[in-house]
């Protein structure tokens, strides 16, 4: 929807990982077993946005040419909500991702945006708002000297029990990274409906992902 109504992008939505591939993509069966179909790989497209869950289902072959998609060839990677802790026996990935969901809570608390400069970022209107969202706690391999912490959770509008999730009391929710050649952009809300219905959401994710795409600089 964000990628139609505003005219940038195209998307092609998938609920299975077949797409994660550089490798042609062939038929079955009788009639195309063995035969190139009319299916597009990862070269045809100048980002990835991962919403997965559990273990996932790519081969290390996928996993591999995933890896390099962005290292190399320079795209672009989106992981929203709990993708940050999905795949959790391929360590690359959190590599990749600079982080790894290791806990959630739900909480109205305040947000700070750390990097107003970020495309996006300033679709809350201020420099702290309110919001109320399933958090993340991120664990390694978390290091904020390692990504660009976009939005995060101001401690002190948290409770005596979340604050305590974290003993440096650092709770990044959006971060972008360089990996490689290619962008990675890690948004740690989702869970909610009213989230993705939030204009100023949309607007956020909108801008974050023509960044991951290229489409945009971090100074817009």
């Amino acid at each position: 929807m964000l990628g139609r109504q505003s005219g940038e992008y195209l998307t092609n939505i998938r609920t299975d990982s077949q797409l994660i591939t550089r490798q042609p993509i062939v038929g079955v069966g009788s009639k195309y077993g063995g035969k190139r179909v009319n299916a597009r790989e990862l070269s045809s497209y100048d980002a990835v946005f991962l919403l997965p869950s559990g273990a996932g289902t790519l081969t290390p072959e996928q996993q591999a040419d995933l890896l390099a998609y962005v290292h190399d060839d320079g795209k672009g990677l989106v992981v929203g909500h709990a993708g940050a802790l999905a795949f959790f026996e391929w360590p690359k990935f959190y590599e990749m991702l600079g982080g790894r969901m290791g806990g959630e809570f739900m909480a109205e608390a305040r947000v700070i945006v750390e990097d107003p400069s970020f495309p996006g970022a300033d679709a809350f209107g201020s420099e702290t708002f309110i919001f109320n969202e399933q958090h993340p706690v991120f664990t390694e391999p978390y290091d904020r000297d390692k990504v660009n912490v976009i939005l995060k959770l101001d401690p002190n509008s948290l409770t005596p029990e979340q604050r305590a999730k974290r003993s440096d009391e650092d709770y990044p929710v959006m971060w972008s990274r360089e990996y490689g050649r290619g962008r990675v952009l890690q948004v740690g809300w989702g869970h909610l409906d009213a989230t993705w219905d939030d204009p100023r959401f949309q607007q956020l994710m909108l801008q974050g992902i023509l960044w991951a795409m290229g489409a945009v600089g971090k100074n817009g």
